[in-house]
């Protein structure tokens, strides 16, 4: 038992001591000069690619990037998927020049497998946009002591009545 023991703690040290070597060579403690730089070329990327909405579920990268041929040299050509590997519907088409951005706007509303596609430039998420929002306090809500025993409020729950029925006889032609 303790040989079976001390094999688990060997293993577990030989674990982290890989861990630790592939986040030093992934970098991913990353100081705030390299995150800088990460962001800037992140943007500068985001600056020569374009959103194409409406894409055909049939369409594969390669008639995207065909389509897209004329405006400049395409570098990439991603058509986003759900976790089952069905397209989403949209793409996104980075350029190797970003004059190609422009040209590609003027081709928005035209047509890709029958389907009229929506192109846009493409925006840079700025982290830390979306932040947590508290909830809305409701005016018309009316506060409940804490400390209250819950015996004291109604049944029926709030705001409702019982109504009285009156006893009625099966019939089936009601």
């Amino acid at each position: 038992m303790k040989r079976r023991l001390k094999e688990m703690e060997d293993e577990a040290a030989a674990l982290r001591e890989m861990q630790a070597k592939v986040e030093k060579e992934m970098g991913s403690v990353q100081d705030p000069a390299s995150a800088a730089t990460s962001q800037a070329n992140r943007e500068e990327v985001d600056s020569r690619s374009i959103f194409v909405g409406n894409v055909d579920y049939s369409c594969t990268p390669e008639e995207v990037q065909q389509h897209f041929q004329s405006c400049g040299t395409v570098n990439r050509v991603t058509i986003r998927t759900d976790k089952y590997g069905q397209p989403k519907g949209y793409a996104y088409v980075e350029f190797l020049e970003a004059e190609a951005v422009q040209e590609a706007l003027l081709l928005n509303e035209s047509e890709l497998h029958g389907r009229q596609l929506k192109v846009t430039a493409k925006r840079t998420n700025i982290p830390g946009m979306k932040q947590y929002r508290p909830r809305r306090s409701n005016p018309f809500m009316q506060p409940r002591d804490p400390f209250m025993a819950p015996y004291f409020f109604s049944p029926y729950g709030y705001g409702k009545v019982p109504r009285l029925r009156m006893a009625t006889r099966y019939s089936p032609y009601y």
